[in-house]
């Protein structure tokens, strides 16, 4: 006898996953779809299976914020394994040129503030990013000589945690689109010597860190219902870094149905790129606010 599926729930929030080590992000996503019995799912921000730490996962209406975490500021603790460079710029790679120079901490210290603000960073042959409609993974799995061009990207902030004569530990504050073994790569040669990534772990993703992180472990061995369901978060959550606006009952009422409303009060913002409003604690739409006007791009139902 086939065993009936499991009915799928209509629930909408955040699990901030503390992904862990060898395991895809969408492996990750379809296990704790699975558990919490989720219509729908997905995740803001891939994490390489060989890096751990914060995996946003967003269930129902929260996918609608997924863009907004996204772009949010990352933090990323890395490793840097000097004297080898690897085809992938991380240990899953062969290696493909050594080095017998080992930086010293004065210069490594020195040469940080050149990856600070926007610089053009040559992603890795071994990323996401589409090369004639093909994943440029695939192309250099499959022998072909991949060579990306380089494109901005911000770095806020890059400090050295530990140093060691054969690895270094760094953490870094950056914008979206960062390639942190690309990163690492740069550093290496920069120093006339190479390296690569040997550890990563994502700290931060927009409003989500560490300290909000639940393991997969915990979330299975919370009992399937009330318990379970406790651990995951508001979607608000992953609007937290933008400006809220809070409606009355007839404005709420209007851009529940996708209608541009006039903002009024003393404190009414006049102009915002990029917001969301509520109404009793409950998220209504993301937008903008042109000529004191609330224009909703997305409404929730929640």
């Amino acid at each position: 006898m086939t065993q009936a599926k499991s009915r799928k729930r209509a629930i909408s929030g955040w699990i901030v996953l503390d992904k862990p080590y060898d395991m895809t992000s969408t492996q990750a996503v379809g296990k704790v779809r699975w558990l919490l019995s989720a219509a729908k799912a997905g995740h803001a921000g891939t994490l390489d299976p060989l890096a751990t730490g914060i995996l946003p996962i967003a269930l129902g209406e929260a996918t609608k914020a997924v863009p907004q975490v996204q772009d949010g500021t990352k933090i990323y603790r890395f490793a840097i394994g000097w004297g080898r460079a690897t085809s992938t710029d991380d240990t899953e790679g062969e290696v493909i040129a050594t080095s017998d120079i080992r930086p010293e901490r004065g210069a490594l210290e020195a040469v940080l503030p050149r990856f600070i603000g926007t610089i053009l960073q040559r992603p890795p042959a071994f990323s996401a990013i589409k090369v004639d409609g093909e994943r440029a993974y695939d192309l250099a799995r499959a022998g072909e000589a991949v060579e990306l061009a380089a494109r901005p990207i911000d770095i806020d902030h890059i400090a050295l945690i530990e140093h060691g004569t054969e690895t270094s530990v760094l953490e870094v504050t950056c914008g979206k689109g960062t390639y942190v073994r690309a990163l690492a790569r740069d550093i290496a040669e920069a120093l006339g010597t190479v390296g690569h990534v040997t550890s990563l772990h994502r700290a931060a993703v927009g409003p989500f860190t560490d300290k909000d992180a639940i393991s997969l472990a915990a979330l299975e061995a919370a009992e399937a219902g009330p318990a379970r369901d406790a651990l995951i978060a508001p979607v608000a959550l992953g609007l937290a870094g933008l400006p809220e606006i809070r409606l009355d009952a007839g404005q709420a009422g209007a851009v529940s149905h996708g209608n541009t409303i006039l903002l009024t009060g003393a404190g009414a913002p006049v102009a915002l790129e990029e917001c969301w409003t509520s109404f009793k604690g409950q998220v209504l739409a993301t937008g903008s606010v042109e000529y004191g006007q609330f224009k909703p791009r997305r409404v929730f139902n929640l």
